[in-house]
């Protein structure tokens, strides 16, 4: 079966590796404006469709995984800061509070395709501004939604999570591996 991660993330090109044993990379660069009137938390799982439905009209022989992950705090949907100065301001959003972190996935084949969303609560410790700022310094929040990355510098920041770490770090890989299995039919001694 081959395979095909429609995303340049190396946190999803790590989580997917623990799901199937090889796959290639072809990142998708499809439009992410979201249409008027899409709920704050089906967003990402209609991103996840959209990258996945692209990569698969050129590969329909594949196994294409798509995902998105968005941060939704106060009903604001906060993705990939622009700047330092949008960094900030989501960062200034999040602390002390909890906020919801949802990765949707798309397995798609051709035609054919299934998808899904999951969800994680994250905590924010109550963060001063000289924490922020050195937060910003180090680069790390700039190619993330949210400003944050739970499995790098950002983990400082949090006081907890309720549900699946790995839906926080882009890819919810326990769930991913079931639905790969159900869609592709091909389950075998516990490994697609």
């Amino acid at each position: 079966m081959n395979v095909i991660l429609a995303s340049a993330s190396p946190r999803r090109r790590e989580l997917l590796g623990y799901v199937v044993p090889s796959f290639e990379i072809i990142p998708s660069d499809v439009d992410e404006t979201l249409p008027e009137g899409i709920p704050a938390a089906k967003s990402a799982e209609y991103l996840a469709v959209k990258k996945a439905e692209h990569i698969s009209a050129l590969y329909p022989e594949s196994v294409v995984i798509g995902s998105d992950t968005v941060v939704i705090v106060d009903g604001e949907i906060l993705g990939k800061p622009a700047d330092e100065a949008d960094a900030y301001r989501m960062l200034k959003l999040l602390s002390g509070k909890v906020h919801t972190v949802v990765t949707g996935v798309c397995i798609s084949k051709g035609e054919r395709k299934r998808s899904f969303s999951e969800s994680t609560e994250v905590e924010f410790y109550p963060l001063p501004e000289e924490e922020i700022r050195a937060y910003i310094a180090t680069g790390d929040p700039m190619d993330k939604a949210g400003a944050y990355g739970i499995q790098g510098e950002g983990c400082v920041l949090i006081k907890g999570i309720n549900g699946d770490f790995f839906t926080v770090m882009g890819l919810p890989a326990a769930r991913l591996k079931r639905e790969l299995a159900s869609f592709t039919g091909s389950i075998e001694k516990g490994l697609l």
